[in-house]
């Protein structure tokens, strides 16, 4: 079956923002875009979670979104972060995504004031009205505080052309399978570990944090599946899996995966509070799982 945000397809990688001494590192955030380009990666999704948005100020949240766009240049698809528990806000940022040039904007739920579902509907809603730009919805309840519902999901997608797919990161296969009988939207993992599951029930790829690290065999996963390899597909499931784990498992992300960056010499592992570092335990194991994927 045809869907909806066909374009965002394959493997987004929730790019992180590098710092240095407290502030954006940009000429490592362009080192990072041309490092994505080259490996293969489908898009990029800066100013997100992984990306530490939360304690980036309204200029530096711009900022970033401006240099991966301006980095891009059309080589590679962008995916910005716009979304907030502000719809105000949220239109701003949108409309500053396309003014930039964006493939298109990645919408989270309203955080901290948990709306109803009638209140995430009209949330989105406006957004849409405001600005004409593919949207991706974001659901990841475990941050937000509450769940957009797949009723919700459906009713926005009938209404709203522009919203083409959803970042599922409910952690529910039920949730998302819900999702797949009532709407045509692009479904995108949230969660790198339950990335191949998610495809077998209509999924078409994910919003990666490991793939920070290997872009390519998290691609190397989705495209097999979807090309009818599952036997391979399975192969890489098996290998990702301790390293989706870890990411995730130690600590808050991005702080695993900016620890792994830092011992891969891919960045400085620097973080804002309040996201702090690992302590020599946390990073001993961040440090064996690289070492048992062969990557140290």
């Amino acid at each position: 079956m045809n869907t909806r945000g066909e374009q965002f397809a394959g493997l987004t990688v929730a790019l992180v923002t590098p710092f240095r001494n407290g502030e954006i590192d940009f000429e490592a955030l362009h080192r990072l875009v041309d490092w994505h380009i080259e490996q293969g990666t489908d898009c990029l999704s800066p100013v997100g979670t992984t990306g530490e948005s939360p304690t980036l100020d309204h200029d530096e949240h711009e900022r970033v979104i401006a240099a991966v766009v301006e980095r891009a240049a059309g080589r590679i698809k962008t995916l910005p972060g716009t979304g907030s528990n502000s719809t105000r806000e949220a239109i701003r940022l949108t409309r500053f995504a396309k003014r930039a040039g964006a493939t298109g904007v990645l919408q989270v739920g309203p955080y901290y004031n948990k709306p109803t579902q009638e209140g995430y509907y009209r949330h989105f809603l406006a957004i849409a009205e405001a600005v004409d730009i593919p949207m991706v919805l974001y659901n990841i309840p475990g941050r937000t505080g509450s769940n957009i519902l797949p009723e919700t999901i459906a009713r926005l997608a009938e209404a709203v052309p522009q919203i083409v797919g959803i970042k599922e990161a409910s952690g529910s296969l039920d949730q998302a399978s819900q999702i797949a009988a009532l709407c045509d939207l692009t479904i995108l993992s949230g969660d790198d570990s339950l990335t191949l599951p998610l495809m077998s029930i209509g999924g078409r790829g994910v919003v990666s944090v490991v793939g920070n690290i290997v872009p390519r065999d998290m691609k190397a996963m989705v495209r097999a599946f979807d090309a009818g390899r599952v036997r391979e597909a399975q192969d890489w499931h098996r290998k990702l899996f301790p390293l989706c784990r870890d990411m995730l498992g130690v600590a808050t992300n991005p702080i695993p995966v900016k620890t792994a960056m830092k011992l891969l010499g891919r960045g400085t592992g620097e973080l804002r509070l309040p996201l702090c570092p690992l302590d020599a335990a946390g990073e001993a194991r961040v440090r064996q799982t690289l070492v048992h994927y062969g990557l140290l």
